[in-house]
């Protein structure tokens, strides 16, 4: 590693942006050591795994699935919701795979991701200014409750925990089984047209499974259920990692733990320092300054990383950045997550894959269709166009072929939950049950940015698996789920 010497707490030497300012020093000195003497979340060697499938990624033998909420909240720990988020996960990269024939690495956004950064340290309600809302591991959404607590740093660490306990046991326990395929139902689907290409690809998937068990690939014990001894096999049981935003460096520091590196030959001495607290971190277009506090942290650790990348970052900065956080340029290290806007990406990603092609560095390069294409209904509440999600992220799609490049993931912000009689959320609009602006009120959850629904995540797998099955048969052209799902020309 370049540069002067790294330890857990050097960042602190440097200047860092969306601080939390703790009113009792004392108490988050407490909290902080005993969250650094709780176990670990995840293990050096799932990180090391998660290293080495994405240097797959980088070789285009893999692709990434990175998905989940935008902010987690305590309250949403709970077994419908985590379910619900994993289900979806598992049936979007079911249908990827079936497109474009590639492994697909499932990273959620998931046990872990509860900070959220401010452009705003304050915020008008009603005719008071409070301090905004941080997330629930520094202070509540109740405006009477914003006082940063050290407290919600350790209550954070325990529904991580929780989560990802439940998580490891839905996957290890026949959830992911393909003998048990989500529900397909596409009743929402309002165009025949569009119905019926989905119906082509959900027709494909189900007789290309009912051959793979025909001809033995459900025999034996993987025919049998996991509850009745049946063995996991190939179609029972995947890979998931978790990821969040690296921003309360506090915690994170708390969560840094030293080790031998994991996969070495026996007898190896060789020690890294290792973030326990999820598998996958990435620092934030508001947080990635090159002599910042973030920057500093992330270049110590062995984690994979990710970079958000807009388009206020300069082809320059980016590549300084990269020999920052990865001088050695190894595989699999370093993820870019562009978010540019529909209307700006032409105009920067172009530019971005050069530099970074230039320099030599190894990247993963993923679309975050969702971050640069908020905006605010007529009736007040903050909301996305699916038709312009999908314009950024074919578009990304086309850059990257027409620079000899390939987009190798996608970053979004969706979620599975239904409320109790069984309905999606309402908070993006568009979409194949072509979501209005009077029905967003409908089922409004999100306390941060909206989300992709269960419906809408679905239309997305399918219009990227289908572009992958035109890929591999030599079409070109505009697809024609695209059109039907309203994406801008």
């Amino acid at each position: 590693m370049s540069g002067s010497a790294w330890t857990p707490s050097s960042w602190k030497s440097k200047h860092a942006a969306q601080a939390v300012n703790y009113p009792d020093e004392q108490h988050l000195a407490r909290v902080l050591a005993k969250i650094n003497a709780l176990p670990p979340l995840v293990t050096p060697s799932e990180i090391e795994r998660l290293r080495f499938q994405l240097a797959a990624v980088q070789r285009n033998e893999a692709f990434l699935l990175h998905a989940g909420d935008c902010a987690e909240s305590f309250d949403a720990c709970t077994q419908q919701n985590i379910s619900a988020k994993i289900g979806l996960i598992l049936s979007f990269s079911l249908i990827l795979i079936w497109g474009g024939r590639l492994p697909v690495v499932r990273v959620g956004r998931i046990a872990g991701q509860y900070a959220k950064p401010r452009s705003s340290g304050t915020e008008r309600i009603g005719d008071k200014e409070v301090l905004s809302f941080r997330g629930d591991n520094v202070n509540g959404l109740d405006p009477n409750d914003r006082t940063p607590d050290p407290e919600r740093l350790l209550s954070a660490y325990f529904h991580s925990a929780a989560t990802l306990n439940y998580v490891r046991g839905l996957l290890t326990s026949g959830f992911a089984s393909l003998h048990h395929p989500r529900d397909w139902s596409l009743s929402h689907v309002r165009s025949p047209a569009l119905r019926s290409e989905f119906e082509k690809i959900t027709e494909g998937l189900s007789d290309a499974l009912d051959f793979s068990r025909t001809i033995g690939v459900g025999s034996g014990r993987e025919s049998a259920t996991f509850e009745r001894g049946g063995g996991r096999g190939a179609l029972g049981e995947v890979d998931f990692y978790t990821s969040h935003e690296g921003l309360m460096l506090d915690y994170e520091q708390a969560m840094t733990r030293e080790f031998p590196l994991a996969g070495l030959t026996a007898g190896s001495q060789e020690k890294g320092y290792y973030n326990t607290s999820a598998h996958f971190l990435w620092v934030g277009d508001r947080t990635r300054q090159l002599d910042g506090a973030h920057i500093e942290y992330f270049r110590g650790i062995r984690n994979p990383i990710g970079i958000k990348v807009g388009p206020t970052l300069g082809n320059e900065e980016l590549t300084a950045l990269l020999q920052i956080v990865n001088p050695d340029k190894e595989p699999g290290r370093v993820t870019l997550i562009t978010r540019y806007g529909a209307g700006k990406i032409q105009d920067h990603l172009p530019g971005h894959i050069q530099a970074v092609r230039d320099s030599g560095h190894p990247v993963v390069w993923v679309c975050d269709p969702m971050h640069g294409n908020t905006l605010t209904s007529g009736t007040g509440l903050k909301t996305r166009n699916f038709g312009t999600i999908i314009s950024e992220l074919t578009s990304c799609i086309s850059i990257h072929a027409s620079c000899g490049s390939r987009l190798g993931g996608v970053s979004l912000e969706f979620t599975g939950e239904l409320n109790d009689e069984g309905f999606s959320v309402t908070e993006c609009l568009g979409g194949s049950m072509a979501l209005s602006e009077e029905q967003l009120g409908l089922r409004y959850q999100s306390f941060c940015d909206p989300r992709l629904n269960f419906e809408q995540s679905l239309d997305v797998a399918f219009l990227v698996s289908n572009y992958f099955k035109d890929e591999r048969r030599g079409r070109t052209g505009e697809n024609d789920i695209y059109a039907a799902l309203g994406g801008k020309k």
